[in-house]
């Protein structure tokens, strides 16, 4: 997540209060994200936490969004949290879980052949850019904001592209940090979809990573679409997160 907090040059990234607080730079709530950096057990703990990012983000003047982790959550809390949001003018905006594979099954169909290239030029960055952009129904405008940026690709977050005969057709980005692999940005356009390109695209990426670090554990928050292919993939789910959008 602290990617969207470095690629524009515009962002801010602080820890305060019990919460991570990454600001993109870019007016865009699910590109402001905040994140519990340790277990809450009450109510009012929780709502101090989510009024600390409001304040933070209202300063700002930026739309902002909370990353809740189920798993962070103790006693009562645990089990009627929505509400709360909801007094904060916070609305659910989806359920991701959170599934880790320590090593990837093999996979069960053969896969078809994609080129994968790295994002590391103006090409690469233009084309994870707009299939970002469709696929998860961000404005275009404001993907540029992010993913076009050269500097975006210094940090941690590296990026690979799937082209099928020259055209670029799907994405996936990871993320190393502390011992595991984050599984980011998977998505394959409309016309391609559940042929496979995806998860031969990832495979190739985690490939890459393993080559790179010898790290073999992996992580990722699932959609509902991608839900079963990560079960086949060797992945299980281990926590749940809620989204909440300003």
């Amino acid at each position: 997540m602290r990617f969207f907090g470095q690629a524009s040059g515009s962002g801010d990234i602080q820890e305060r209060d019990g919460v991570l607080l990454i600001d993109s730079g870019v007016d865009y709530a699910v590109f402001n994200m905040v994140l519990l950096t340790s277990p809450v057990a009450t109510r009012a703990e929780l709502e101090g936490r989510i009024a600390a990012a409001a304040d933070y983000f209202r300063r700002r003047g930026a739309r902002w969004s909370f990353w809740l982790c189920e798993d962070l959550l103790d006693g009562p809390v645990r089990c009627n949290f929505d509400p709360i949001f909801e007094s904060r003018r916070l609305r659910r905006l989806t359920e991701a879980p959170g599934m880790l594979a320590d090593r990837l099954a093999p996979p069960t169909r053969r896969l078809p052949a994609i080129e994968s290239r790295k994002v590391r030029d103006r090409q690469t960055r233009c084309d994870f850019t707009q299939i970002t952009s469709l696929n998860f129904e961000i404005p275009y405008s404001t993907c540029r904001l992010i993913y076009e940026q050269e500097r975006a690709w210094d940090f941690d977050y590296k990026g690979y592209v799937g082209y099928l005969n020259g055209r670029a057709v799907a994405t996936v980005a990871v993320v190393v940090a502390e011992g595991a692999a984050g599984v980011y940005s998977v998505s394959t356009l409309p016309a391609y979809r559940r042929r496979g390109y995806a998860e031969a695209l990832m495979r190739d990426a985690l490939s890459d990573c393993v080559r790179a670090t010898g790290i073999e554990r992996t992580i990722l928050q699932a959609t509902r679409a991608g839900y079963a292919m990560y079960q086949k993939m060797g992945y299980r789910e281990v926590t749940r997160f809620s989204v909440y959008i300003t």
